[in-house]
């Protein structure tokens, strides 16, 4: 018998075994086999939820928004390659693959107004809104798992309920964010969107100006809708791969290599999950309404014609109210629905209610339009996902690092 089997013998509550008994290479085996189970049952009781070391909230706000907002700022450019996809008027849509709409933005539009447009106000909603989301997942997983709730569940309502608290920050931003990544460039030649802002702070007033400021909240329950079920499938995948991965390393630090794999297939798969939410709560924040029929027309306006004042220019051929194009144009706006007749052969989306805006997008587009953009958040979402929360584990840890130093004795 091994100098460990008989140590943890001694503190065992089993009946020895009987010495008479020769004691052969089974039994030697057997005494290892129950040993090394002890052993991971004691590892595993060691690695629950309820024994985690658990951060300060302020600490875990610190650096969830500090991985939340670095992991939105370096992919901001593929979610611009997203929305251009999703939002794209024309129908057929003008960009396709993931590669060559990068491509094509980038040429055509560079890459700070093109790339990456709307990121100043991607970048003042990201930072807060991570916060208070992290704040309040950590508080609603704490008290859930301490009234014996199960994790799975903890996990998928901390998410739910983080997701809704933050909404409030960054739903107005996202507004903002998706109508100047639709736009592009100012003036933009290559692009007719809709909307013709000069930057951040032209969009707000223009916004706050001509459509008040409940503008800044259209499309609030199509984001919540997408986020809600992203951010509970997230960390509920996230959560639970993590305790996979601790007990297949049998410790708590389970290395840089999972926590990135964990994190990025947590993020990719909620995001793939819901990217038809995501498909409609673009379109509903970009769309745009054409103008009511007046008194005695003759026939209905077209959405075309419908142009933010900043525009000095009309549409170009190819745009919605261009009767001899072969491809139709899908109106974007910004509204509820409109009462104005649809034009004909046009897919139109004017809803701000998400199931409506799913059953119309599959009769017009099929199942295809749901996934309108999914290479892209795919790739985003595992991306970001994978820097903010390897991000969030490593600025614990720093933090932690530096609360020990500070309080041990000179």
């Amino acid at each position: 018998m091994s100098l460990t089997s008989r140590i943890f013998d001694l503190f065992s509550t089993a009946e020895p075994p009987d010495r008479s008994i020769s004691q052969g290479p089974g039994l030697t085996d057997k005494l290892h086999n129950e040993s090394d189970m002890r052993v991971g049952q004691v590892r595993s009781e060691d690695l629950t939820d309820e024994e985690e070391p658990r951060p300060p909230y302020a600490h875990a706000m610190l650096a969830g928004g500090t991985g939340g907002c670095a992991g939105d700022m370096l992919m901001h450019s593929l979610d611009t390659v997203k929305t251009r996809q999703q939002g794209d008027p024309h129908f057929p849509p003008r960009y396709t693959s993931m590669t060559s709409s990068y491509t094509t933005i980038y040429r055509q539009e560079g890459f700070l107004r093109g790339l990456y447009g709307g990121v100043i106000p991607a970048f003042l909603g990201s930072f807060p809104g991570t916060v208070i989301f992290f704040g309040v997942y950590e508080f609603t997983k704490r008290q859930m798992l301490d009234r014996g709730v199960n994790p799975n569940i903890a996990y998928l309502s901390g998410g739910f309920f983080a997701d809704l608290g933050a909404s409030i920050v960054y739903v107005p931003s996202e507004v903002l964010k998706t109508r100047l990544q639709l736009q592009g460039r100012y003036n933009n030649p290559h692009f007719q969107s809709g909307y013709n802002y000069r930057g951040t702070s032209d969009a707000f007033r223009t916004i706050i100006r001509q459509e008040g400021v409940s503008a800044l909240f259209h499309g609030y329950n199509a984001t919540i809708f997408r986020d809600l079920p992203f951010s509970a499938l997230q960390f509920a995948f996230y959560e639970q791969e993590r305790d996979m991965a601790k007990q297949w390393v049998g410790q708590r630090d389970i290395g840089l290599g999972l926590e990135i794999l964990t994190a990025a297939t947590a993020g990719g798969m909620a995001g793939v999950i819901t990217c038809p939410l995501d498909v409609v709560k673009t379109r509903i924040q970009t769309q745009q309404n054409p103008p009511e029929k007046p008194t005695g027309s003759s026939g209905p306006k077209h959405a075309g014609e419908h142009v933010p004042k900043d525009s000095p220019r009309p549409h170009p051929a190819g745009s919605s109210h261009s009767h001899g194009s072969k491809s139709s144009s899908r109106p974007i706006s910004t509204s509820s629905p409109s009462t104005s007749v649809r034009p004909p052969g046009t897919p139109r989306l004017d809803t701000s209610s998400v199931f409506t805006g799913l059953r119309m997008i599959y009769r017009t587009e099929g199942l295809a339009g749901w996934f309108r953009g999914v290479g892209p958040r795919g790739v985003w979402t595992s991306i970001q996902s994978g820097t903010m929360l390897v991000l969030y584990q490593y600025l614990l840890k720093q933090l932690e690092a530096w609360d020990s130093l500070e309080g041990s004795p000179l």
